[in-house]
């Protein structure tokens, strides 16, 4: 591995970072940067997990303001997402996921519309929701779980989205839980991959090193920026990439 495919992993992961602790979407970024180094796709999805549990790491370590009075609820949300996780990789080794593609960019573009829809969910109190509303968005997040682990595209959205209706907190305080339940459910998918399948190591670590930089200053970036230009900005990428892989699975 030459000097200039470190460098390029490093950028790679410090924009995969970015995308991933302000707007959810990694994969954006560091999914292409694999494959250009010369990673087949299949192997590429489990080496971008590996390198994608440090953007958490170093958003939770810059987001303990935000996350402060809330770990009890960050960690019940884990527990939904994990399962989910797991579920999702076994599924991932016993079926392709190539058998249920076409519905993906439905998903992708419908997480992209409730992001601009939940921003006015805020002015709600979910503590006036019933109980079976409550279960129905918990059941969704494990199911997100295994969502995530299966497909992977947008997945970080759709939990951002959840957690918008299952919390009352502010859209900063949503995105730096959904980086620690992200990541819990990228570390539970990554053991399981480490025995069933391969890791390009050498390139994950720059690309990892690239992640947890930008992942510590993407959540600097959120205190920054009001939040409606974000939401906006994250349903764009996501419509964009649900029109991807309409093409993907249809027109190609």
């Amino acid at each position: 591995m030459t000097i200039w495919t470190i460098i390029f992993l490093l950028i790679g992961g410090v924009a995969g970072g970015l995308l991933s602790s302000v707007t959810s979407m990694a994969s954006l970024a560091s999914y292409p940067v694999l494959l250009a180094v010369g990673i087949p796709p299949v192997y590429a999805n489990v080496t971008n997990d590996a390198a994608l549990i440090w953007t958490s790491i170093g958003s939770t370590i810059s987001s303990t303001k935000e996350l402060k009075g809330h770990w009890k609820e960050t960690w019940f949300y884990t527990i939904f997402t994990v399962i989910g996780s797991v579920l999702g990789c076994v599924l991932l080794l016993s079926f392709p996921s190539s058998v249920f593609e076409k519905a993906v960019p439905f998903f992708i573009a419908f997480s992209g519309i409730m992001m601009i829809i939940s921003g006015k969910h805020n002015a709600l109190n979910t503590a006036k929701q019933p109980m079976w509303l409550k279960i129905v968005y918990l059941v969704a997040l494990l199911i997100m779980g295994v969502y995530t682990e299966y497909f992977g595209a947008a997945g970080g959205v759709i939990v951002l989205v959840l957690l918008t209706y299952i919390t009352n907190e502010k859209f900063i305080v949503i995105n730096a839980i959904k980086n620690v339940v992200c990541g819990f459910a990228n570390l539970v998918a990554l053991i399981i991959f480490m025995f069933t399948s391969r890791i390009y190591w050498l390139r994950a670590i720059p690309l990892a090193i690239g992640m947890f930089i930008s992942g510590y200053i993407g959540p600097a970036i959120l205190r920054r920026v009001p939040e409606k230009p974000v939401r906006i900005f994250i349903a764009a990428l996501a419509f964009t990439q649900a029109g991807y892989f309409f093409y993907t699975a249809y027109l190609r």
